[in-house]
């Protein structure tokens, strides 16, 4: 299955926001964990989140996008931008990409 990288911005001065709905959007993200490679907040120089990165699969972009835009994040408005690219692992390798 197609893997698509889910990177996410946080709107500036949002933390109070991230913190109120960060309980959904990690029981969002756990509904989907056989679908999860990796998932983690993306962080200032201080270590505060700023924003969010997901490598998923999915069976199509539009899924992904699907996704990333029901995401409780989203949906509360915390995010200024999101970006679904389609990905592909290279190292290393994974077991499915070495088959042949």
């Amino acid at each position: 299955m197609p893997i698509y990288a889910i990177h996410c911005i946080d709107k500036p001065m949002q933390q109070a926001l991230r913190a109120s709905t960060r309980e959904a959007h990690l029981a969002y993200v756990r509904e989907r964990m056989d679908q999860l490679l990796v998932a983690g907040p993306l962080l200032d120089e201080a270590g505060e989140p700023i924003g969010s990165m997901l490598l998923i699969e999915f069976p199509d972009y539009r899924s992904a996008v699907t996704f990333a835009a029901n995401d409780p994040y989203a949906r509360a408005g915390l995010f200024a931008s999101i970006a679904v690219t389609a990905w592909r692992q290279v190292l290393p390798p994974r077991e499915e990409n070495q088959a042949g």
